[in-house]
């Protein structure tokens, strides 16, 4: 018989009418709720990373590919399409799809209004599959128009930021002067649908129109594009096809992660993840001090009985594991409480998206959530591991009680 165990479990039943049952609530309380913050932060900062993510590599790829150049202009140096990369990406197992694209900077002219933006040129090939989650009104760009030979669609899409500013919508047409070295060349383009990704580098600059525009105005042929956008797989493999593309492909060739040319959005990230581990500190802190004082304070009121324990032969060892599994038990209830309010919002927010956002300040609309199995389990295991340890502090003060002075205690 664990002797033990048998104790604190009927010390457990009689708290339930003491004054130290309150104090137990607290301590689940205050658990729970610990446990709950730190799994809802873990779930809106996995989601808010993927949310942001996926809105950069939907817009422009994992990995691009351009000619290497001292230009810092946003218009790309022509590259051929006869590129074993673009012919062959099955020969790449890490390659999931290649796109062709093109940049042209111009102003765009409406009714009311000026504005200074880049087209982004792209094909038929383009994934329009992925990026259809940023197309918010009308349709992509049809294509049909640039079949033939020197032809080319003149759709677009605007964002909705640019589309506020020059109060166009879908069907509107606009032109659009293009910068040329010996002078401007306008276009009549129609607007044919409103893209919004929240991300400011994309929305406030960039248009996106039919490849064979910029390539009828810079006087490239067919075969000639600005360059590669290249979708891998798996996200955690970008940095192994990055290092293979540059060993394959021609020297005068420049790969480059997207996470590198945005450096300053990937860089927030991490200091928001940096913000979130600190959060999680502060609160284990605060969890840990409120289960050493709830345990001193039932050490406290339970005096009499260590002494009286002490004095029929109970060693300190065993006298200890009596309120360790106490400690445990309140532990045990906090984190069945706290994983229930946790995964509970987290449900609730997924679902219905209860929590809104501004998206001028947080990129998105709502609060983002992405589940993640192996966080959950590993945030319970290190509220339960550091709290577990913690329980030997408090217990360390029975082995300083006498056992005469605490049978007279009062």
């Amino acid at each position: 018989m664990n002797l033990p165990y048998f104790i604190a479990k009927r010390i457990s039943k009689t708290e339930n009418r003491s004054f130290s049952a309150t104090i137990n609530k607290i301590a689940i309380a205050s658990i729970a709720l610990g446990l709950a913050l730190m799994i809802v932060a873990f779930l809106i900062l996995g989601g808010f990373r993927k949310e942001v993510k996926d809105k950069i590599y939907t817009f422009s790829g994992h990995i691009q590919v351009t000619k290497y150049t001292l230009n810092n202009s946003m218009q790309e140096e022509p590259i051929s399409l006869n590129n074993p990369l673009y012919q062959n990406p099955e020969h790449y197992n890490f390659i999931d799809h290649v796109q062709v694209f093109s940049h042209k900077g111009g102003i765009l002219k409406s009714e009311t209004d000026w504005y200074a933006a880049f087209m982004k040129g792209v094909s038929s090939n383009f994934d329009s599959a992925r990026f259809k989650r940023n197309l918010e009104k009308g349709q992509f760009i049809n294509f049909n128009d640039s079949t033939q030979i020197n032809s080319y669609s003149t759709d677009i899409l605007v964002s909705r930021y640019i589309a506020n500013i020059l109060q166009l919508d879908t069907g509107d047409a606009i032109r659009m002067y293009f910068m040329d070295p010996q002078a401007p060349r306008q276009r009549k383009l129609t607007v044919k649908g409103i893209y919004y990704t929240g991300l400011e580098e994309f929305d406030n600059q960039v248009i996106i129109g039919d490849i064979g525009l910029i390539q009828r105005l810079n006087n490239w042929p067919d075969s000639l594009v600005g360059g590669f956008e290249v979708f891998v797989k798996d996200a955690d493999d970008v940095e192994e096809a990055e290092e293979v593309l540059q060993n394959d492909l021609d020297y005068s060739l420049f790969v480059e992660k997207i996470s590198d040319k945005y450096v300053q959005m990937f860089e927030w990230l991490e200091l928001i993840n940096n913000n979130v581990v600190i959060f999680l500190v502060l609160i284990l802190f605060v969890a840990c001090f409120n289960i050493v004082s709830i345990l001193l304070i039932l050490i406290m009121e339970r005096t009499q009985m260590i002494g009286l324990l002490k004095a029929i032969g109970a060693h300190n060892r065993q006298i200890r594991r009596i309120f360790t599994y106490n400690g445990m038990r309140l532990i045990v209830r906090g984190m069945v409480l706290g994983n229930l309010i946790g995964i509970g919002f987290g449900l609730l927010q997924y679902y219905f998206k209860i929590v809104p956002l501004d998206p001028e300040n947080y990129y998105m609309e709502f609060v983002p959530i992405q589940w993640d199995l192996l966080a959950i389990l590993m945030v319970n295991a290190l509220t339960f591991g550091v709290i577990g340890l913690v329980l030997s502090i408090p217990t360390a003060v029975i082995l300083r009680i006498q056992p005469i002075r605490a049978i007279r205690f009062d």
